[in-house]
């Protein structure tokens, strides 16, 4: 586990450096979500840096909420799908690593466009379909925002894989409480997450998902209850901006840089253990 903290680590020193270098980017819920993405990664999606875009006899992952296209980047290049010297093109011209992850460039790892929210749901529970029609006993899992659940196709999508019983699917919503103009019970309040889900027919289940130990553990629990008739949904509370202090728990750092002083402050805070690019 120690192993996992020290990727973590690493990347976010990848994120606060991509979006620095640039003056651009999302490194609030980037660094909310790093246990999760290191935990995926590295340990518990059965996947292949060789990448196939048909991605059959692996686990899938697709990103709905793609301005946290940081974390996803490096967690990519750091587990082996293109050389990790490339995150210093973020967001540049002609970069693969545009702000929102997109499939025109060919970049590996990266299955489905996700600049407009809201449409992650539908896109993972079609491909979980495909994989019950091709007997292909791997994984679908998704990441959403909690503040993305605003948007009302994600709800008929819930409505469709509680229904049809998707049960190779495994949702996690980065349940932070924030967006972009600010907490989301006042821009608009979810009220019983858990409530909601469990009314459309999914097994839900929650998480502490900046405590690397129990990301493991809870997206282990959840691949335990796959193949059993319902959809999981995994609600994670996490701290946006996590390991940055002065970026913790505000939507004020949702999608703005830092400038010099302020990355030289966060790299203070976030120790280097895999070299950076």
């Amino acid at each position: 586990m120690d192993n996992l903290k020290d990727i973590a680590s690493q990347i976010r020193r990848d994120i606060v450096r991509m979006v620095h270098g640039v003056q651009s980017g999302h490194p609030g819920g980037s660094l909310g979500c790093t246990e999760f993405l290191t935990a995926l990664y590295f340990n518990i999606l059965e996947h292949n840096p060789d990448f196939k875009m048909e991605g059959i006899g692996e686990d899938l992952f697709f990103l709905s909420n793609g301005h946290i296209s940081p974390v996803f980047y490096s967690a990519l290049a750091r587990s082996g799908y293109f050389p990790i010297q490339e995150l210093s093109t973020f967001r540049k011209i002609n970069s693969r690593l545009q702000g929102h992850p997109t499939t025109h460039e060919n970049l590996p790892g990266v299955r489905v466009a996700s600049g407009s929210l809201g449409q992650g749901m539908s896109v993972a529970i079609g491909a979980a379909l495909a994989k019950k029609l091709n007997n292909d006993s791997k994984l679908v899992f998704s990441l959403h925002g909690d503040g993305e659940l605003d948007e009302g196709q994600n709800w008929e999508a819930i409505m469709f894989a509680g229904a049809k019983g998707v049960d190779n699917l495994i949702s996690t919503i980065d349940w932070n409480g924030q967006q972009i103009d600010g907490p989301t019970k006042k821009v608009m309040d979810l009220k019983n997450l858990p409530a909601k889900f469990e009314a459309f027919g999914w097994e839900v289940t929650e998480m502490e998902g900046n405590d690397m130990d129990a990301v493991v553990a809870g997206l282990t629990k959840a691949k335990s209850l796959t193949g059993k008739g319902k959809p999981i949904v995994i609600l994670m509370k996490t701290i946006m901006g996590k390991g940055v202090d002065f970026m913790e728990g505000t939507h004020e750092w949702h999608g703005i840089a830092p400038n010099d002083e302020q990355l030289k402050n966060a790299l203070a805070q976030l120790p280097e253990t895999m070299g950076d690019y």
